[in-house]
């Protein structure tokens, strides 16, 4: 059944790029593309986020529709098929499972990274493995972190990492220009990154929440602003905060941890 579905999209997406097909299609290339391949996997992001099953299932669609795109172009121009995609993606799946599909005994991060370069007819940079620096920032620095624990360079107690945060706060304080203010900075995320990673969070998620619960307050707050008859670019930042305070106080779960805050 999965066969013959997938089949159905290959020919669908053929036909799109075809004599007849659809004009926006047949003017795409890789390179227009990129934008979409990006958004479409951001967006099965949120909707992880979500927890919306349905929402998931229409979004990894939007994410296989782009392989497909993109394999249908390859096609066209004879330089690979949807089939030379899959049967690569298998052989390494397999290859990079030798505990599963061979002999190997348990998973092994350094065989991984060994099978990894010998694939890329290179040489092992380090026990740090091979970086995938187009990352956004807060995952290129969790999956490096991720990487260094893995061959036992890591932290040990989650109270040394507290430790960490609050020293490279000291350090941000100190700094006297903005090379310094700009090291210190990126020194202080990259231990909140850890601080994230002992917590079992993800840093890259966190951080979108925080700025989409950001956005949902500010736009509640001027909706509250509005309705008492003002405006926002009129007011000064403490009325504006008065308003952004009890915007939060509809939120808190527990009101009167809320007000014993406020008190204090």
């Amino acid at each position: 059944m999965v066969g013959k579905e997938f089949e159905k999209l290959v020919e669908i997406m053929a036909q799109l790029r075809g004599e007849n097909g659809c004009e926006w299609d047949k003017a795409q290339t890789h390179e227009s593309l990129k934008p979409y391949l990006i958004e479409e996997a951001y967006e099965v992001l949120n909707a992880i986020d979500n927890q919306d099953d349905e929402e998931l299932k229409e979004e990894l669609g939007d994410v296989l529709l782009q392989v497909v795109f993109h394999s249908q172009i390859a096609a066209e121009r004879g330089a690979f098929t949807i089939e030379d995609v899959i049967r690569t993606l298998s052989d390494k799946l397999i290859r990079r499972h030798p505990h599963v599909f061979g002999d190997a005994q348990g998973y092994s991060y350094a065989r991984w990274e060994e099978i990894k370069a010998k694939e890329k007819g290179q040489k092992k940079r380090s026990s740090i493995g091979d970086v995938n620096h187009a990352l956004p920032g807060l995952s290129l620095a969790r999956r490096v972190q991720e990487n260094a624990a893995d061959v036992g360079f890591d932290w040990t107690e989650i109270e040394d990492v507290w430790n960490k945060v609050e020293e490279e706060i000291r350090e941000l304080k100190k700094a006297k220009n903005e090379e310094e203010i700009e090291e210190e900075m990126g020194d202080l995320l990259f231990a909140i990154v850890n601080l994230a990673r002992f917590l079992n969070v993800d840093p890259e998620s966190a951080i979108r929440k925080a700025t989409e619960k950001f956005i949902t307050r500010f736009e509640k707050m001027e909706k509250e602003i509005e309705k008492d008859g003002k405006k926002l670019e009129n007011m000064t930042v403490s009325e504006m905060d008065e308003y952004w305070n009890k915007v939060k106080a509809t939120e808190y779960k527990h009101p009167e941890v809320h007000e014993e805050v406020k008190e204090k």
